[in-house]
């Protein structure tokens, strides 16, 4: 995300607003202009806090789990690049 046409963009209308669970850089300072703005909510990673979603997320690690006490490859993987197929 490109923070300063972010900023842009919302005083200007371009977009009617933001809600930011990530910031470039983090955490932002106190006084960072995202804070000022109305059309803009910034939270601290809360974006996936809710029960489906964390119930989901120890899923995928019991599925990554148990696939690599077998020795098989991680089903969800953020780098397969360390695979060499």
């Amino acid at each position: 995300m490109d923070t300063k046409a972010l900023i842009e963009a919302l005083q200007e209308s371009w977009i009617g607003g933001a809600a930011l669970d990530v910031t470039d850089p983090e955490p932002l300072p106190p006084d960072h202009p995202l804070f000022a703005l109305e059309n803009c909510l910034v939270v601290p990673h809360i974006g996936s806090a809710t029960w489906n979603t964390r119930r989901r997320m120890a899923e995928l690690a019991c599925e990554n789990l148990l696939a690599g006490l077998q020795g098989k490859r991680l089903p969800y993987t953020a780098n397969p690049e360390v695979y060499k197929d």
